[in-house]
């Protein structure tokens, strides 16, 4: 049976990693593109999004469906991208740390 007063230990210090995460999460960028690069879109590490960039060769009136989708498209692959990073982020810094299943601390 782990000793208390180590998993006490543990825990605090993930919560200070925890923290120093979240800041990092502010900083962090990702990019997601549809399209072949037509229509790309950035998402904070907190998955709001920050720009968005459409080439100009779609910027005509008989395009404007193709434009939506191809946003929405962009922006669920920046999502996956960012999902996968956090996943990975998470998985290094709970490392020891038994957490309970699905359990998502973000």
């Amino acid at each position: 049976m782990p000793n208390f007063t180590d998993l006490m230990k543990q825990a605090a210090e993930l919560k200070s990693k925890m923290e120093a995460m979240q800041a990092e999460l502010d900083r962090l960028e990702v990019e997601g593109a549809a399209g072949g690069g037509l229509v790309s879109v950035t998402l904070s590490g907190k998955g709001d999004l920050r720009n968005a960039r459409i080439d100009d060769s779609l910027l005509k009136a008989d395009q404007k469906e193709i434009v939506e989708d191809l946003l929405v498209a962009a922006h669920a692959d920046a999502k996956r991208k960012l999902e996968a990073m956090l996943a990975e982020r998470m998985q290094a810094l709970t490392g020891g740390l038994p957490l309970p299943p699905g359990m998502k601390l973000f």
